[in-house]
């Protein structure tokens, strides 16, 4: 409690602060480049409460950086990125290793102390084609597959080339990345980055009102890494697929929004399994002005390899807090697959003035097994948003009841403020 009205007492304080110039606003340098710094600063409470362990954590992360960039289209992005923990009631690793954040005895939240180099890139952009070097930040299509993690106070990034072009109607994306720059920071041993060769690979077009885009992820790590730092053993899979994507006006304030993907997964390279897994997505929204509710099912298959070991559909590079509930109990898929059906409302007061950007949002989530029929348990999740003056304030909260073995009842809350330039 003392951390709550502790970051409580923060965060209004940041709210409190009188305006100031921005200090990310670009600066002209002659006629040709310019300098575009960029600050951000986050501060969340995260409290965990399990039946065995609970957590207080009081995080702040700071960005700090700037891009240069010449009329050309060529820019130079250099950004650090650092995580101090106010209060350190948690355990920041949920994983064995010998380091002082590392606290047994607490629940894990997974935002260590760290300060490392988040971005550096080389890019040349233009209308038809980017092409970015370097280490960078990555989200494909709806993160499911690839993503920056952004929800955790350390970022993942690539250490990769991508090529991004434009050809009439067909979009494509090509990314070769030879490190995963994990959340895990500087004290994590070898979890602070997976080392292979990766491929992600993409080419999409619109049909009408529907967008379709096919994809494919080639995942090979070192084998050195697969023994004992990846959270799944024989990592290396090879994923085909397609996502599809359609907006259709019924009235004018009405709009009905649906989705739809389909992925299948193999061994690939070094792994030592023989075996396919699909995995299906599909969901539909319905908004009438501020008002939108939403409704899906997602499924993460589970099936058996030809030596009679069962194996799991993963998805080790995305941005996993974004799906199956902010419990954050399925970042690893459970062997016997994962069934997750959900449905939520959501609404925004983006004009009330003392309180602009007011938003909310509920979701429902009922999670079981793609293979036994094993009903996990359900969770409750919950949103505010809104903002004074340029910080953002957020409450989340997440209930999730354990109905199986192996599963435990966990309450998350976060309170946060943000700022960024």
């Amino acid at each position: 409690m003392k951390s709550l009205l502790k970051t409580a007492a923060l965060v209004a304080a940041a709210a409190a602060q009188p305006a100031l110039a921005a200090p990310g606003d670009p600066v002209k340098l002659g006629d040709s480049f310019s300098l575009d710094p960029i600050v951000e600063a986050r501060l969340r409470y995260e409290g965990v409460d399990t039946p065995t362990l609970d957590a207080d954590a009081v995080t702040l992360r700071l960005r700090a950086g700037a891009e240069l960039k010449h009329a050309s289209g060529l820019s130079l992005l250099s950004e650090s990125e650092g995580t101090l923990a106010i209060t350190d009631h948690y355990n920041a690793f949920p994983f064995v290793i010998a380091d002082r954040q590392r606290r047994a005895g607490y629940a894990v939240v997974p935002d260590p102390m760290s300060i490392e180099l988040n971005r550096l890139q080389l890019q040349y952009k233009t209308k038809a084609m980017t092409l970015t070097l370097g280490r960078q930040r990555i989200n494909l299509d709806d993160q499911r597959f690839v993503g920056s993690v952004g929800w955790r106070q350390n970022e993942q990034t690539f250490d990769a080339v991508r090529a991004e072009a434009k050809l009439g109607p067909v979009s494509l994306d090509g990314t070769f990345a030879i490190s995963q720059r994990t959340v895990f920071g500087f004290d994590a041993g070898p979890r602070r980055a997976y080392d292979g060769h990766f491929g992600f690979l993409g080419a999409g077009t619109k049909l009408g009102p529907v967008q379709v885009r096919g994809f494919a992820y080639l995942l090979d790590y070192d084998a050195k890494e697969q023994g004992g730092a990846l959270a799944v053993t024989n990592a290396d899979t090879q994923t085909y697929g397609a996502r599809a994507t359609a907006g259709f006006t019924l009235a004018k304030s009405s709009k009905l929004n649906l989705m739809a993907s389909y992925g299948r997964q193999m061994d690939f390279q070094q792994n030592p399994l023989d075996f396919g897994i699909d995995y299906m997505a599909v969901e539909a929204g319905l908004a009438h002005g501020n008002l939108a509710a939403t409704a899906g099912y997602e499924k993460l298959g589970s099936a058996l390899s030809t030596t009679g070991v069962r194996r799991s559909f993963q998805t080790s590079m995305a941005t996993l807090h974004k799906f199956n509930g902010w419990a954050d109990l399925f970042l690893t898929t459970p062997t016997n697959g994962l069934e997750d059906w959900y449905g939520g409302v959501s609404y925004k007061l983006a004009k009330l003035k003392a309180l602009p950007g007011l938003n909310a949002a509920v979701t429902f989530h009922r999670f079981g097994s793609d293979f036994g029929s094993t009903h996990y348990g359900d969770e409750w999740d919950a949103s505010v948003g809104f903002k004074l003056g340029r910080v953002g304030l957020l409450v989340k909260y997440a209930d999730f009841n354990a109905k199986a073995a192996g599963f435990a009842d966990t309450r998350k809350l976060w309170l946060q403020a943000e700022v960024a330039y």
